[in-house]
């Protein structure tokens, strides 16, 4: 089953890429937590806290599709470097101001900062094995280790940093984030041999060729869904292990969802596709609507467990056949932003779906909150059995990836 994972992975400078691409992602599952931990220690306010971490980021967010824009314009090693020099100062700052009682909103200005310059590594990285892969059947295996790779990063990223925070100092925790990501994305800039080139193609009239936006607008819309799907489903579970006086499972029971989201991602990238990546890219969304729809029944943790680690079998091979759609319908000198609005549209759809299912769960109930992840499952696999049409098999964007 490894022997694919083996092939990409011999492709010249795949290892070294790769690896530094998951030095520079740990912020992704790591600074959010890193600064709740870090103010609520300092000032006892999660209000603050909470605050903090949305301004940081609704900035990613935000910020995200314009820097892959950059990089794609100007090349990685342009842009990865002064970025995450940016990046690395806003936490410094934050930090700093947070532990001299800096008011309002000067921390909050930092946060800014950091938001706005993290750069899109996860997309810079499955950039690169596009470039280097180009039209090889593997690609859809890297794509797929890529995944295992995000997984990997949020079910050990959040743990490293609640340790350090809380065994060692309140500081430790984010500033070792800095000092990883910092290493990992200036030795990804480095590495120019495996960097895709700049475009040569012909541009459209402004300068830039067209996103596609026909097929992009609505799988960013299935991605916001996504999103809403995961923020939901992460404050249900807090409140319903503490609402079953489990609380100390709550991290647990998430990793365990990561982990079936780890093993289907192994075995995605191991088997062959036979289909299409539009078919791929639709079932997989309606797997998810489906793995969802018992959460809001089960009657205790270790029954949640286990439909949490069904659902997450469907997560992997939803986000690799997105991916891989994304490659064959954008054009390759906006593929870095292409991948980013992915990410972009997740990150837009957490926080709405997180704030709904706390009222559920205040309102009504911890299980109550599950319906919020039903719902978005639902809205999810609607939009993307309704992308596509019989015109795009005829130009030839169904082919497999």
């Amino acid at each position: 089953m490894l022997a694919p994972y083996r092939s990409v992975l011999s492709t010249p400078g795949a290892k070294a890429f790769s690896v530094a691409g998951l030095l520079g992602r740990l912020p992704l599952s790591t600074v959010s937590l890193g600064i709740v931990l870090l103010v609520a220690h300092r000032t006892g306010s999660y209000a603050e806290a909470g605050a903090l971490t949305a301004v940081y980021m609704v900035a990613t967010a935000v910020s995200s599709p314009l820097m892959a824009r950059l990089i794609d314009s100007r090349g990685q090693h342009r842009v990865l470097v002064p970025a995450t020099v940016g990046f690395a100062s806003g936490i410094l700052g934050l930090t700093v101001t947070v532990e001299l009682d800096v008011p309002a909103p000067v921390p909050h200005l930092f946060a800014l900062l950091a938001g706005t310059l993290y750069p899109p590594v996860g997309a810079c990285v499955r950039a690169r094995w596009t470039h280097v892969l180009r039209d090889d059947p593997s690609l859809h295996t890297a794509f797929s280790f890529e995944a295992v790779v995000d997984e990997v990063i949020f079910m050990t990223g959040p743990v490293l940093v609640a340790v350090l925070a809380t065994q060692v100092h309140e500081l430790a925790g984010l500033l070792t984030v800095v000092v990883v990501a910092v290493v990992g994305v200036c030795w990804l800039a480095t590495l120019r041999a495996t960097e895709p080139p700049l475009a040569t193609v012909p541009q459209a009239r402004h300068g830039v060729e067209p996103l596609r936006w026909r097929w992009l607008a609505p799988m960013v819309v299935t991605a916001a869904c996504l999103g809403s799907l995961f923020g939901a489903t992460e404050v249900a579970t807090v409140a319903f292990a503490r609402n079953e006086h489990h609380e100390p499972l709550t991290g647990v029971l998430l990793a365990i969802w990561a982990f079936g989201s780890l093993i289907a991602g192994v075995v995605t990238g191991a088997v062959r596709a036979r289909s299409s990546v539009l078919a791929r890219y639709r079932v997989g969304a309606l797997m998810m609507a489906v793995a969802m729809c018992p959460l809001p029944f089960v009657g205790n943790v270790f029954v949640l467990a286990g439909a949490l680690f069904l659902a997450g079998f469907a997560i992997s091979p939803t986000l690799v056949a997105s991916i891989s759609l994304i490659e064959v319908n954008v054009p390759a000198s906006r593929l870095t932003e292409g991948i980013t609005w992915l990410s972009t549209g997740i990150g837009f759809g957490v926080a709405p779906g997180a704030a709904i299912a706390g009222r559920l769960v205040d309102d009504v109930g911890a299980s109550a909150g599950y319906y919020v992840p039903v719902v978005s499952g639902l809205l999810a696999a609607g939009v993307a059995l309704s992308t596509g049409s019989s015109r795009d098999v005829a130009v030839g964007v169904l082919e497999d990836a």
